[in-house]
């Protein structure tokens, strides 16, 4: 495909097999991390993986769990789809990505928390809105998916009042409503309720400000995002060069 593969020749074939860009980031990956962190895969790969958290987060490129929680290979077991949406229990002869994820994590590596996390600016909860299944471009077909895997929001638009101007703000409700009946939905699994309830598995919500790299998680007694490691943050924005902009949706508390 033009504009994605290099065309070298000779013992460089391999950089035409892949994006130019994979290849060059596995080599500073090579003469990098891991060349620091040798023992720490040689030992993964010996004794496989035991992550303590598992993280539902969003397909969206500007969103890495792994970057913004600065994260060493085995220490997050993640699960991305368009909106970090949670479907609800519902075992049928249909394909389940997300729940199949969930049931590994829970059943077969015993995770001890699972995060859902919710970000600013989501195309798949701007795409609800709109209600298009892929926000800026034609509608889907009925015979593709997004439309019916962004139709699992309705539960939480249905928990906040109707949009109104100015929609962006609407949007941003929607998005920590979504994460909130995520964990709903969670609940709904019977080997996560079972194990939440012996105080074995912690359920928890989170998003993240694009713009400005805040955190906010849910204080389920209250039910407001409260910001994290705020002195952390203040701190970073008060070194030169930072900007003090904040972006759309991105306050640093925000209500529900």
């Amino acid at each position: 495909m033009s504009g994605t593969t290099s065309q070298t020749d000779g013992p460089e074939r391999g950089r035409a097999l892949l994006p130019e860009r994979l290849v060059s980031g596995y080599e500073a990956f090579l003469g990098g991390r891991f060349t620091l962190d040798q023992d720490r895969f040689r030992h993964l790969a010996e004794a496989g993986q035991k992550p303590r958290i598992m993280l539902i987060g969003c397909c969206d490129s500007r969103v890495p769990p792994e970057v913004i929680f600065d994260a060493e290979p085995g220490e997050l077991f993640i699960v991305r789809n368009v909106a970090n949406l949670v479907p609800p229990y519902g075992p049928n002869d249909d394909l389940h990505g997300t729940s199949a994820a969930l049931e590994f994590g829970v059943v077969g590596l015993g995770v001890e928390h699972i995060v859902v996390m919710g970000h600013s600016g989501c195309g798949g909860v701007r795409a609800f809105v709109r209600g298009e299944a892929n926000a800026g471009h034609a509608p889907l077909s009925p015979s593709d998916f997004i439309g019916k895997w962004i139709s699992l929001i309705n539960t939480a638009a249905a928990r906040i009042e109707p949009a109104a101007a100015p929609l962006d703000d609407y949007i941003e409700r929607l998005a920590l409503a979504s994460i909130v009946q995520g964990l709903v939905n969670l609940r709904t699994f019977p080997w996560i309720a079972g194990r939440e309830q012996q105080g074995k598995l912690g359920l928890h919500g989170a998003y993240f400000g694009i713009s400005r790299g805040t955190l906010l998680a849910l204080d389920g007694v209250s039910g407001r995002f409260e910001p994290i490691a705020a002195g952390a943050h203040r701190a970073a924005f008060e070194r030169p060069g930072s900007s003090g902009m904040i972006g759309p949706g991105e306050h640093n508390r925000t209500l529900l």
